[in-house]
């Protein structure tokens, strides 16, 4: 991924939502080309082009900063209809793993989490900007499904939350190690084995 040169500015202070998706973008620029250690506010707020005063209003630090651009990446992320949830399973997980092969969204994420280990605001910071945020998935898949009459109606609102909690934490968390912890490709074939050990269990029958 090439870094990108600022396109000039009109005079005049940006708007707002302009300002952070420059600055978003800016950051994950810097991510590939200097990585997390060398990366400053200073340095991506000139990438942006926009003043420093500009990015210090809407970040308290690179962390936060850092954890924002990558969560944008995964918002990037649609859960595609392909008829059936296995299949819809599959598409989406291939997208997630094609997001974490990014340079940009290894290094920043793999250091927020770092990070995160020492800052509780931080790690709360993660969970409500990615993992709440990549909810909407769950749910989505959840409900397709059931008006196919391929998954029961859920009528405990306390379970139906921490199913949707287990479903993310446990495809997530396979997709991560995978690819970031034991550097494997998270290809079609190891997708629909993850698949079909999330729909059936290890002893379970695959779906027809």
């Amino acid at each position: 991924m090439q870094s990108r040169t600022p396109a000039p500015r009109a005079p005049g202070r940006p708007r707002s939502a302009a300002a952070d998706t420059a600055i978003l973008a800016a950051t994950r620029d810097a991510l590939v080309e200097l990585g997390w250690s060398k990366l400053t506010l200073g340095d991506v707020a000139t990438r942006a082009g926009v003043a420093k005063t500009t990015l210090y209003r809407r970040w308290a630090g690179k962390n936060e900063l850092v954890v924002d651009a990558v969560a944008e990446l995964f918002d990037e992320l649609e859960l595609p209809d392909s008829g059936t949830l296995a299949a819809d399973i599959e598409g989406v997980v291939l997208q997630f793993a094609a997001i974490l092969a990014r340079p940009e969204a290894q290094s920043g994420l793999m250091a927020v989490i770092s990070e995160s280990t020492r800052d509780d605001a931080l790690r709360g910071r993660i969970r409500e900007s990615i993992v709440e945020r990549q909810k909407r998935l769950v749910l989505e898949g959840r409900s397709r499904a059931q008006s196919r009459g391929e998954l029961p109606p859920v009528t405990d609102p306390v379970e139906a939350a921490r199913t949707v909690d287990l479903i993310l934490d446990m495809v997530a968390g396979a997709v991560v190690h995978r690819t970031l912890v034991s550097a494997q490709p998270a290809d079609e074939a190891w997708v629909h084995g993850l698949t079909q050990v999330l729909l059936t269990g290890l002893a379970g029958d695959p779906p027809k």
